[in-house]
């Protein structure tokens, strides 16, 4: 990396003073340089807006305060109910002695990196991409459902049919609603786009297909190759930052149909609490329900 000071995520400004030339590291802002290319003891500051899943927020402050320098400076915050209130003991467990403050809802940790540091090794091997039997996938903590298969995905692919033409899987995860379309000989292309890179690593080694294309992109942001599908298969998150946001989903909807030909179609699985109706009648002509169980809902949708 070519500047000695990295920034994980986006805290807010007032909470966190980021250097000018800090390089942004966070896996969910494509473009993003790794983390994990980071060179050992290079760093003099690290500012980390630590993410909500344990085995995740350890592997990532483990990743940056194995880059800092002995003596270099690491600024750790988080909502206090998303992982911020473990944050000290965290850092502590590292061989850390960090200073802990409240405010804003966050906690907020600075620590200077001792010479030696404790139990990196477990946190890099814990949060490290792996092999899952369950799933017969390769996965990392940290992406969705990332050590199991979420039921919204099972109840979509116990009602999807064999598709055919050129498509696409808007937030495609590892891969699993993906190798389900590709089972079927007559789909000739497939783009597969995440806004995680870790889910894009994980889906590269899981779709071993010609036929698949795999992105790391915002789909918030302009995707000019995605024009004229046959299909558009989905399960859209309605999570942003660890709080709920419905408008999310519903712009990976209108961006479903936007990128669909006359007559394709979007099949799309969510949690039945989602209010998807309204939109989905906007901007479809035809739209069916297929399936509905355990708190989740599929439906047709026809451009």
């Amino acid at each position: 990396m070519p500047a000695n000071a990295i920034l994980y995520g986006l805290p807010p400004a007032e909470l966190a003073d980021v250097p000018a030339a800090a390089v942004q590291v966070s896996p969910l802002i494509p473009g993003s340089a790794r983390l994990e290319d980071a060179v050992p003891e290079s760093l003099d500051a690290a500012i980390l807006l630590a993410p909500p899943g344990t085995l995740e927020r350890r592997y990532a402050l483990a990743l940056a305060l194995q880059a800092l320098r002995p003596g270099g400076r690491l600024v750790a915050l988080a909502p206090k109910d998303r992982g911020g209130s473990r944050l000290a003991k965290e850092l502590a467990g590292f061989g850390c002695a960090p200073a802990d403050e409240a405010r804003r809802h966050h906690r907020i940790c600075t620590a200077t990196r001792p010479e030696g540091l404790a139990g990196i090794a477990a946190a890099l091997a814990e949060g490290a991409p792996r092999h899952v039997d369950n799933l017969a996938l390769c996965t990392q903590p940290g992406i969705f459902a990332w050590d199991r298969l979420d039921p919204g995905s099972a109840l979509l692919l116990s009602v999807l049919p064999r598709l055919a033409g050129r498509g696409a899987d808007l937030g495609c995860g590892l891969g699993i609603l993906a190798r389900a379309v590709l089972a079927s000989p007559s789909v000739t292309g497939l783009t597969l786009i995440d806004i995680d890179r870790r889910a894009v690593e994980m889906a590269r080694r899981n779709v071993a297909d010609a036929r698949a294309s795999i992105v790391w992109a915002d789909l918030r942001a302009p995707q000019t190759d995605l024009a004229r599908l046959d299909f558009v298969v989905m399960n859209p998150p309605f999570h942003d930052g660890g709080a709920e946001d419905r408008a999310l989903g519903q712009g990976f909807v209108a961006r479903a149909a936007d990128a669909l030909r006359p007559g394709g179609t979007l099949w799309l699985t969510a949690n039945a609490h989602l209010p998807y109706e309204r939109v989905l009648a906007e901007l479809f002509s035809a739209v069916t329900p297929r399936a509905a169980e355990g708190g989740y809902k599929v439906y047709e949708a026809r451009r």
